[in-house]
């Protein structure tokens, strides 16, 4: 087991941050990683330590609870070093005994109050026996300076005798690269490159991660909310503070923008609620001065007003209000886990995971916990540079969507709909449309498609208005450019039904050659490993023949995104303990799967705890090669299929990427109608690395 001590080198570096995204990048490696941060820190004792909070909370570690401050202070205050060293091992060797690859330990954060922070960062590093990782902020600093704290710090953790891992440099905002910064940085630094230290990682300033809700701020101002609308989704990007008329402040009016205003500006008030009630996410409405609009004004916007925009009133003036919020801390508050997330990933992505796992080596034993998962789904996806065409191309979530993933470089999304259209949506909505994102104008295109269509379908009697008309529906346009191999995969389904995204297919794409059926998996993002569901979403009620095909179908698809499959056909029973003729069908479908794949470890029937719980397993199904250890589930019919994931998903709060389509000749997929951006973004990719294996 490996252990690495993270230690800032400055104030204000964003230690834990840095330490959750470290977790972050280790899991995605492939290792599994437990959190210690040994000394809470915070404004007082009784308030959370936000590290271990969102150690837990996020990444799912069992950390264990730090030491408090008043006791560390307390034992220094008496001299009773070699006890408080005790005591943080013991807190190491809790995390250390689970059995975890690699151990992250988060160090103190220096500050006015607690002087001895560096003192004690060393002194645990070493009796820790940890590798240190030096964590910086390039913020303001030039470089020369960052150079003189990376001198400092290697000195004071034993410079050439010293375990010193690397640096990680946070909060780059001059969009250089990490050899440029290395070769700027380090170039002044005499004991870098004495002892050739790493550049672990240097990540990027993203100003949308600053973000903050709108919640946060009536908290932080104590204001009174008069209609939370969407208060703790919307997040405040700008604030806008105005004296002057309404046509020289409608451009600030964009998605995100704080209006602050007294409630006697009636201009501002009535531009306010007709940009909200276009369309534009605007973070919120603020009044000042303890006032409100006259109640005329107040009825005239009541529609905006009683929607998504949040409306509250401050007791301080305008100048008191605006200069307290720009004072507002960058902490993510403790429950705001979303945001927290995307600082998260946005961190994991720019550090260096290789480097990091040459220090810890392979993991114990082969898993995919789903941080991997989904860092090898966005690489493999990046490799594939698919063409993926969305025909909902109009609706918010699709189009916020295809821009991440060309930003990503996840795969090259084609929209289909008016691009006039599409533009105002995306503006309406603050989404920047990149400039190599396609988008086709069905109207201008529609009529190439008709003779192939035709072509296609003369065996069922389609003639050319018919195909004309079929093709006014932009999924079965976009079927067709993928029938016509114009596109690689399509994705649909945040508007409209499984069967309008299914039909077309069927139709016009047709199963593969090795295919009876067409059906779907959901990969169930467990909190230590990624498990596949099949069938979830198509087949109400398969038979032995087709049951078999969908967990061949099933193992296959999760052998391709590096899960080892391990095939548990589900049933109420199991083994030869129940009768009856749905366990008859689960018997005879694995009898058959066996006899086709004999390559596969497949058995059942098998109730879903025998298959699960390892303990219940070797009491159920002793002998067993999947009792207690089944990655891939695969449901006697849609009926149980479908609650099942859907009750893992909603109580367990588990993240399922699906449904995935599976026996189709390209790859075509659907959405959930509920679904959100990620969704979107993570089953285009899954599309674009079914395309690849193609």
């Amino acid at each position: 087991m490996h252990t690495f001590f993270l230690a800032p080198i400055g104030f204000d570096v964003g230690l834990t941050s840095v330490s959750l995204g470290m977790i972050r990048s280790l899991e995605q490696a492939g290792l599994s990683v437990g959190f210690v941060k040994p000394i809470a820190q915070g404004n007082n004792d009784k308030e959370t330590e936000r590290s271990t909070h969102f150690a837990r909370a996020i990444c799912r570690a069992d950390a264990p609870q730090p030491i408090p401050m008043e006791h560390v202070e307390k034992l220094l205050g008496q001299g009773q070093v070699d006890q408080l060293m005790e005591e943080i091992v013991s807190l190491y060797r809790k995390v250390a005994n689970q059995n975890v690859d690699v151990v992250v330990v988060e160090g103190l954060v220096p500050d006015q109050k607690h002087v001895f922070s560096t003192f004690l960062n060393t002194k645990i590093a070493r009796n820790l026996e940890a590798q240190t990782i030096l964590v910086g902020s390039v913020g303001q600093l030039s470089d020369n300076e960052i150079a003189e704290q990376i001198d400092l710090s290697v000195q004071s953790f034993g410079g050439h005798g010293g375990q010193i891992a690397g640096v990680i440099l946070n909060r780059e905002s001059h969009k250089r690269d990490v050899e440029a910064v290395r070769q700027q940085v380090l170039a002044g630094s005499k004991w870098a490159q004495d002892i050739g230290l790493p550049i672990l990682g240097v990540i990027p300033d993203q100003h949308s991660l600053l973000a903050p809700r709108t919640l946060d701020m009536a908290r932080h101002l104590n204001a009174t909310i008069m209609h939370p609308g969407k208060i703790s989704e919307r997040r405040v990007n700008s604030i806008v503070v105005t004296l002057r008329t309404a046509p020289n402040f409608i451009h600030l009016l964009k998605p995100g923008a704080l209006v602050i205003t007294s409630g006697d500006r009636e201009d501002v008030i009535l531009a306010t609620a007709m940009a909200s009630m276009n369309g534009v996410p605007l973070a919120g409405l603020l009044y000042t001065c303890d006032s409100q609009p006259d109640p005329r004004i107040q009825q005239l916007c009541h529609h905006a007003f009683t929607s998504d925009l949040p409306v509250m009133i401050s007791a301080l003036n305008t100048f008191e209000t605006s200069s307290i919020l720009t004072q507002m801390g960058k902490a993510v508050p403790e429950d705001d886990t979303e945001r927290m997330e995307r600082v998260i990933e946005h961190i994991a992505e720019n550090l260096d995971a290789a480097k990091l796992k040459q220090f810890v080596g392979e993991p114990h034993e082969a898993r995919l916990p789903p941080p991997a998962f989904r860092y090898q789904l966005r690489e493999k996806a990046r490799q594939a540079n698919k063409r993926i065409v969305l025909p909902e191309g109009n609706e918010p979530r699709t189009i916020r969507a295809a821009a991440i993933c060309h930003e990503k470089h996840i795969a090259r999304c084609v929209l289909l709909g008016d691009p006039i259209e599409i533009q105002r949506i995306a503006d309406n909505q603050g989404i920047v449309l990149p400039a190599s994102l396609e988008i086709l104008d069905p109207n201008q295109i529609r009529s190439r498609y008709v003779p192939p269509m035709v072509e296609l379908r003369k065996n069922k009697g389609l003639n050319a208005p018919m195909a004309e008309q079929q093709l006014e529906d932009n999924v079965v346009l976009g079927t067709m450019m993928l029938a016509l191999d114009e596109v690689d995969g399509l994705v649909s389904g945040a508007v409209h039904t499984t069967a309008n995204t299914i039909r077309p297919a069927l139709q016009l794409i047709k199963t593969a050659p090795e295919a009876r059926l067409v059906s779907s998996v959901f990969f169930m993002l467990m909190p230590e490993q990624v498990l596949v569901y099949g069938d979830c979403a198509v087949n109400p009620d398969p038979n032995p023949e087709e049951l078999a095909d969908i967990a061949i179908q099933s193992a296959d698809s999760a052998k391709a995104f590096g899960i080892e499959p391990r095939v548990a056909m589900i049933s109420y029973s199991t083994g030869s303990s129940g009768s009856g003729s749905d366990v008859e069908k689960v018997r005879e479908a694995t009898r058959i799967a066996r006899e086709k794949r004999p390559d596969l470890i497949i058995d059942g029937p098998m109730q879903y705890d025998a298959a699960s719980v390892e303990s219940v397993g070797r009491q159920k199904a002793p002998g067993s090669e999947v009792a207690g250890r089944a990655t891939v589930f695969i449901f006697p019919d849609l009926n149980t299929g479908n609650t099942t994931y859907k009750a893992v998903q909603r109580s367990a709060n588990v993240i399922s990427v699906g449904p995935m389509l599976q026996g189709l000749r390209k790859p075509v997929n659907d959405l959930s109608r509920g679904a959100l951006v990620d969704d979107i973004v993570y089953t285009i990719a899954l599309t674009a690395l079914q395309a690849g294996q193609k």
